[in-house]
């Protein structure tokens, strides 16, 4: 390692390959949006995938990473097969199975079932960006994960570059 890669990985400048003066012109990009997604029942897998695609298409980034989060307690995000709609029955008959509403709930709302199937899915996924397109299998779609319906909820899209 040559001594000026060395002095610039010690100050905590990533390894890219090039002088430090050329790592330190380095930008990030970074474009943010959010988007509503309105449920319309209790329980549900809203297919967001089509959105995300367009708000990675008018970021203008064609190689980075593309964040999606969810800021609600009874909401979450995941990544599953699109292809087939009986996954997204599977996957709510499963949570519920798991999670049934019946168990005796210390929150008051009443609405514990929705908070642990919130946590078990979480709240954010990453998808990889390669020529301006999210890096998705085949059957893969981005579902919005609704456990406490109906509502208007959001989700915020950050898509960055290096």
């Amino acid at each position: 390692m040559d001594n000026e890669l060395k002095e610039t990985n010690l100050r905590g400048w990533r390894k890219c390959g090039k002088t430090r003066s050329e790592c330190a012109n380095l930008r990030l990009e970074v474009k943010m949006s959010v988007i509503e997604v309105r449920t319309q029942t209790k329980e549900a897998l809203v297919d967001i995938t089509g959105r995300i695609r367009e708000e990675i298409s008018s970021s203008g980034i064609q190689s980075g990473i593309c964040s999606v989060y969810v800021p609600h307690t009874t909401a979450g995000v995941t990544i599953n097969e699109n292809a087939d709609p009986s996954v997204k029955e599977d996957i709510l008959m499963t949570l519920g199975k798991m999670v049934p509403d019946s168990l005796p709930y210390r929150h008051s709302e009443g609405n514990s079932p929705a908070h642990v199937k919130a946590s078990l899915v979480g709240s954010s996924v990453s998808i990889l960006i390669e020529n301006g397109q999210p890096s998705l299998g085949t059957w893969q779609g981005i579902f919005f994960c609704e456990f406490d319906g109906p509502r208007n909820r959001k989700a915020y899209i950050k898509v960055f570059s290096f």
